[in-house]
């Protein structure tokens, strides 16, 4: 399956979507895939900060419990509320509305991933 080529991706399975300084933050349908129906998401506060490859978060599924690490510094902005309540969200459109957090933030790390190596990542798991 082809990634979203307008997102950047880490090897710890997180996607990224840059607009200006604000960063929306969510897991791959491949992580979400492998972790099988996700049931309980832990995320941080508004005004939180993160740290780039920092657990920021955790993700229960009926499988186990996965550390969510951070793709970025910076400072949550947003959670995404209705993952929270809703945390199948992250199975059915982990691209879409199963996003998690968005973070304002300075720099990008030098080694997001595109589409096509994330994908290449994900062929030889």
């Amino acid at each position: 399956m082809a990634n979203p080529t307008n997102l950047s991706y880490t090897k710890e399975h997180e996607w990224v979507l840059v607009e200006g300084d604000t960063a929306t933050v969510g897991i791959t349908k491949f992580a979400a895939d492998a972790l099988g129906e996700v049931v309980f998401v832990d995320l941080p506060k508004v005004g939180a900060a993160t740290t780039y490859l920092k657990i920021f978060g955790e993700v229960e599924s009926t499988k186990s419990v996965s550390e969510l690490y951070s793709p970025i510094t910076g400072e949550v902005v947003e959670v995404n509320a209705s993952v929270k309540a809703s945390p199948e969200l992250i199975n059915s459109d982990a691209f879409g509305d199963g996003w998690l957090i968005k973070v304002k933030f300075a720099e990008l790390p030098a080694d997001l991933l595109t589409a096509a190596e994330y994908d290449a990542l994900t062929r030889e798991a």
